[in-house]
């Protein structure tokens, strides 16, 4: 079961960074440039695409289920700990503002560019980073373990 978990603590945050840089530094920018994709079209994508934060939660609660079967150092418990708060963050506090805002423009609104969206990149771009470090202070732990 340790080794298992260990594994899991190899391949999962990999996955994990793996789906944030491709939905949100990739799809995300280029659906808007995309010819015929309207700001309408543009936002039911992106609606669609905030489901993968149900993945996301499916991953760090895999992700923390292993660190209790197979605790690494308390640098990585705490990274695991940001990335997850941060992910909660922004299902909890950014998202709402931004569901109801994308309500009013598919509603027909004109609306200014939102800060909340800017904070919402920002946590991406956070969480992207804290997971970088997550991989490392995991690799570092596991590869200790297996030897």
């Amino acid at each position: 079961m340790t080794e298992v978990a260990r594994y899991t603590q190899l391949v999962l945050p990999v996955f994990w960074l793996g789906m944030v840089v491709a939905i949100s530094f990739l799809e995300a920018p280029i659906k808007f440039r995309a010819p015929g994709v309207t700001v309408a079209i543009g936002l039911g994508i992106g609606r669609k695409v905030f489901a993968l934060n149900a993945v996301e939660l499916v991953l760090a609660l895999a992700l923390l289920a292993s660190c209790v079967a197979a605790p690494p150092d308390a640098t990585a418990l705490t990274v695991l700990a940001l990335v997850t708060v941060v992910l909660v963050v922004q299902i909890a506090v950014v998202r709402p503002p931004l569901g109801k805002r994308s309500d009013r423009i598919l509603a027909g609104e004109n609306l200014p560019r939102s800060r909340m969206h800017l904070v919402y990149i920002g946590l991406e771009a956070a969480k992207a980073a804290l997971l970088i470090a997550l991989i490392f202070q995991l690799f570092r732990a596991v590869a200790s373990c297996l030897h």
